[in-house]
């Protein structure tokens, strides 16, 4: 078991945890004549005034929270966001939550199979892709040595005989 802390922690009003006890109490204390206070203990449930929060409504909380704290550099990563991560990983508290999670994960993972079988049948038409992708290349190497020789003799004839050959590569490509 661990020792408990030399100086526990306390709320605004002096109270704390008596560690070797667990009850709340406000700790001894010095006067400044040298004298000591006596420890008093706190009953159970009460509040003093000093330590009741002010009231924050819903949207004052949400902005509260989404605040950037005082002296906060833009773009730095605090270590301890690997520990916030792994609290937003933390199952749903209620069955509805843990219900509507467990439907999300299923949509991601159908997603998932969706696109992969949309790869393999990639993969099963490559001879075909190849096959209009050798074509397409050949149609375009075509097309820059007529524009060359078009280029060099400025005659109609050349061009026309070039278009000629390039719609029948178009039409060999099947294109789906």
């Amino acid at each position: 078991m661990s020792r408990p802390p030399v100086f526990p922690e306390q709320s605004a009003s002096g109270i704390a945890v008596d560690p070797r006890t667990l009850e709340r109490v406000v700790p001894e204390s010095r006067r400044a004549d040298g004298s000591v206070r006596k420890q008093l203990k706190i009953r159970p449930g009460y509040t003093p005034q000093e330590d009741v929060s002010r009231f924050r409504g819903v949207r004052q909380k949400t902005i509260d929270a989404a605040a950037l704290p005082k002296g906060h550099i833009l773009g730095w990563v605090a270590p301890s966001s690997e520990q916030q991560q792994q609290k937003a990983k933390l199952p749903p508290p209620n069955k509805n939550a843990k219900r509507r999670a467990n439907q999300r994960a299923k949509k991601a993972a159908e997603k998932e199979a969706a696109i992969k079988d949309n790869w393999e049948d990639d993969d099963d038409n490559e001879e075909s892709r190849d096959a209009v992708g050798d074509a397409h290349v050949v149609a375009e190497e075509n097309k820059k040595s007529q524009s060359t020789e078009a280029g060099r003799k400025d005659t109609g004839h050349n061009k026309a005989e070039g278009g000629e050959d390039l719609a029948e590569e178009l039409s060999k490509l099947n294109i789906k």
